[in-house]
């Protein structure tokens, strides 16, 4: 059984460094700063969010995967702009990556709502450890691709995102990992480097007839031109303080969310995935958290602004 979760693992490791590489979040519709820069400042308040994942519960060295971010608008020579940062850890396996970004956005009045365009820069970290004591299948002697001493590298990192929100609709597009920065550890003969990812993600809020009730379906698209995950998610929002739906990513999970309105304003969502991928059989599922709290933030402001349409 060791020797099978060490296959499943490097297996893993290896798809990470060839091919989808940013982590997958099931709530990623309430994480739009981490994904696109365009949209910070898109509320009218000081915003702050945090995300824990648990993935593939049950399986050894499975990845476990941290966000925070903050972003506020802010009023300067009479324009309003959008500032943020966000911060993501990935521990998988002997990997741990870490990245810290700063966007901006302009921000303009469009039509009914509102266009930010913005790009981020930041520091990428990529540490490894291995230690194979006991994968008696691996031989580190005769595949110089394996790595054998680790080390800890850092890189420089940036993106570009637009994102268009009304009172009711969100659009965005967004890149990551702009300049593809490359890696090489000490001593060790193979390199890697962050994959430039695409972005689409797009939600809308439908009212319903009771108007305690609102539908709010929402889409993401992710990819590096390599393989593709497409996110749909359905919520339903009871009195703007209760929300329960399901999310589904084509041939990857089925996931049930439910979140809350403290009366405190801080807003707690939960998401288990039910894995429909091979790993079904190795693992009990992912768990993720997400926590995310506005306060109210005297701004200048056109009178076309509002609230932004994300659901947390």
């Amino acid at each position: 059984m060791k020797r099978l979760a060490y296959i499943i693992v490097f297996g893993v490791i290896s798809l990470n460094i060839q091919a989808q590489q940013d982590p997958k979040f099931s709530q990623n519709m309430f994480l739009a700063p981490h994904y696109n820069p365009g949209s910070v400042g898109s509320s009218d308040k000081i915003c702050l969010a945090a995300a824990f994942r648990n993935q593939w519960t049950g399986l050894p060295d499975a990845p476990v995967t941290t966000i925070f971010t903050a972003d506020m608008p802010i009023n300067l020579l009479g324009r309003t702009h959008g500032v943020g940062v966000s911060l993501m850890n990935d521990n998988l396996a002997f990997n741990n990556d870490f990245l810290f970004s700063a966007s901006y956005a302009f921000r303009m009045d469009l039509g009914q709502g509102s266009l930010g365009i913005g790009a981020n820069v930041g520091l990428a970290n990529q540490a490894l450890t291995p230690d194979w004591n006991g994968a008696d299948i691996i031989d580190t002697d005769t595949d110089d691709a394996i790595p054998k001493n680790g080390g800890s590298v850092f890189g420089f990192d940036m993106g570009l995102g637009v994102f268009y929100n009304t009172e009711k609709l969100y659009v965005g597009l967004s890149t990551t990992h702009l300049n593809q920065t490359s890696f090489t550890y000490p001593e060790e003969i193979a390199e890697t480097k962050l994959i430039r990812h695409y972005y689409v993600m797009a939600g809308y809020s439908i009212q319903l007839a009771n108007p305690m009730f609102e539908i709010m379906p929402s889409l993401m698209v992710q990819s590096d031109l390599r393989s593709n995950l497409i996110y749909l998610n359905t919520n339903l929002r009871y009195n703007k303080r209760f929300w329960g739906g399901v999310s589904y990513s084509v041939g990857g999970a089925l996931t049930a969310l439910f979140g809350i309105e403290l009366m405190n304003g801080i807003k707690l969502g939960y998401s288990y995935d039910f894995e429909l991928s091979p790993l079904l059989k190795y693992n009990s599922g992912s768990h993720e958290i997400t926590v995310r709290y506005c306060f109210d933030l005297s701004v200048d402001k056109s009178p076309q602004k509002y609230k932004s349409i994300r659901f947390l």
